[in-house]
């Protein structure tokens, strides 16, 4: 099936369809607004139904005996040449992502860039292969592994990063051999499309990528406790994750769950206070905070806590938000007014426990969902703003007495995914690598933001912890091993 690619046209709307098999379902119905211009209807999608999942997971089971037997190589081709389709619409997807997201045209642009090095990082993949030659204790007997893939798979992703995440999921599932059902957020329906479409006009066969839509209470609960889905993938919040996880393991199949992140900066004496500040206000207003790798809570030791304080309110002026197709804008709005209406709650909360607002988030804009920056003082380990998740752009400065002491906050929470520390002394640097709980450290570098081809995910609440997502290691989670014995007769 070749889709047409709906025009990316400020003030059209794309009419989307499910991708099932060879066929394009449903009629669009449900909207998704511009946050930056909410009269402005981006894409209308249908809405799927149990009906619909189970469509969907009947044509990946007929694909995918057809699909794993295709080489490697082959399958690799196939997503290298969806890298390159998509790279020349690099530009029309950057604008929908914009449009339907509200990411910044910078942002939006190296996410569209992320997800073209994924899809290429996975293609050559193909040429790859694992496997491991044994030696077999056996007299003339050869002992290996191979992967064999698990068969249909579910995929549930969020809206935060609409094509970066689908292509990191569906990737590593298809290089492998599967076959994917996918579910894409509800607020970003026209990015999955676009990721969809590559793989479609770049060969891909009817019924390998199956794109449903609809609510994650029947679409998503249906993936979750399908039968003929040997394993589902979610990216979301915790509440959803834990229950999607109970579902799936109930049923005896294969799940991996990345969810929620608390992430601290560390900020140590040595630091230079403009380098931190700068560090900590791009992985903290990025994205307007809406990145479960920001940095939301930085932990600075006495002799830099004020110079760093007045630096991170300085670059948190320049964070004024603005519609993401204007160049110039360095943060976008709000994703929805429920998270406008969730950040300005947690602001409230935080002041309400005894934290102080050096810089004060304040809702602007006719539509309602732009919010400045928030800079939080005072804030102590034991506040709800320390230890959940907000998931906008609000970043909580806490006091530390020493080193050793910041890294006791720093894991003194739920959630383990990113951390990092801004040092010139690299024994601390080392340190604080030994003993931070997170999946990914960084040192003098952002929380947020990390390579495709390096693995990815967290530890305690923030993950399940039993597989990784990106590089190699992400076909770890949608293949099985397969151990074999070779007899030979030397006679």
């Amino acid at each position: 099936m070749t889709a047409d690619v709906p025009t990316s046209i400020p003030g059209s709307t794309a009419l989307l369809h499910h991708r099932i098999g060879d066929r394009l379902l449903g009629e669009p119905e449900e909207e998704r607004r511009n946050p930056a211009h909410p009269d402005e209807v981006v894409a209308a999608t249908p809405r799927g139904d149990a009906t619909t999942v189970d469509q969907a997971v009947e044509a990946a089971l007929a694909a995918q005996p057809g699909w794993a037997a295709l080489p490697a190589p082959a399958r690799g081709a196939i997503l290298l040449r969806a890298g390159g389709i998509l790279s020349a619409r690099r530009d029309q997807v950057t604008t929908d992502l914009v449009r339907e997201e509200g990411k910044t045209w910078a942002e939006a642009y190296g996410e569209v860039g992320r997800a073209i090095e994924i899809l290429q990082f996975y293609g050559g993949e193909g040429r790859r292969g694992r496997g491991e030659l044994i030696p077999s204790g056996t007299p003339h007997t050869m002992a290996y592994t191979r992967r064999e893939p698990l068969g249909a798979v579910g995929i549930i992703t969020p809206w935060n990063f609409p094509i970066a995440i689908p292509a990191w999921k569906t990737s590593p599932a298809l290089i492998s051999g599967n076959t994917v059902v996918l579910k894409p957020a509800g607020l970003t329906p026209l990015c999955a499309w676009h990721l969809a479409a590559a793989l479609a006009d770049a060969g891909l066969p009817p019924g390998v990528l199956n794109l449903v839509y609809g609510p994650g209470g029947t679409v998503g609960e249906t993936i979750a406790g399908h039968p003929g889905l040997a394993a589902v993938s979610f990216t979301g919040s915790n509440e959803v994750g834990r229950r999607i996880e109970r579902q799936v393991q109930e049923r005896g199949a294969r799940v991996l769950l990345e969810m929620g992140g608390k992430n601290p900066l560390v900020v140590l004496d040595d630091a230079d206070p403009v380098l931190a500040a700068r560090i900590a206000a791009d992985s903290g207003f990025g994205v307007t905070g809406q990145a479960c790798t920001a940095t939301s809570r930085v932990i600075c030791t006495p002799g830099v806590h004020d110079r760093f304080v007045a630096e991170l309110a300085a670059q948190a002026a320049r964070y004024r938000p603005g519609d993401g197709l204007d160049r110039g804008t360095l943060m976008g709005p709000v994703v929805s007014g429920s998270q406008m209406r969730s950040d300005l709650r947690w602001i409230e909360t935080a002041t309400e426990e005894g934290a102080q607002a050096v810089v004060a988030g304040e809702q602007s804009g006719d539509a309602g969902q732009f919010l400045d920056p928030t800079v939080l003082i005072g804030v102590k380990p034991s506040h709800r703003i320390a230890q959940e998740e907000v998931f906008g752009p609000v970043v909580g400065v806490l006091a530390a007495d020493n080193p050793d002491h910041a890294v006791d906050i720093a894991n003194d929470i739920p959630f383990g995914l990113s951390a990092g520390i801004v040092t010139n002394d690299m024994r601390e640097a080392h340190r604080f690598i030994d003993r931070v709980q997170a999946g990914i450290v960084k040192v003098n570098r952002p929380t947020s933001g990390v390579d495709p081809n390096v693995p990815f995910g967290g530890v305690k609440e923030s993950s399940t912890n039993t597989y990784r997502e990106q590089g190699a290691a992400a076909t770890d989670f949608y293949t099985w091993t397969k151990s074999v014995y070779l007899g030979f007769d030397h006679s």
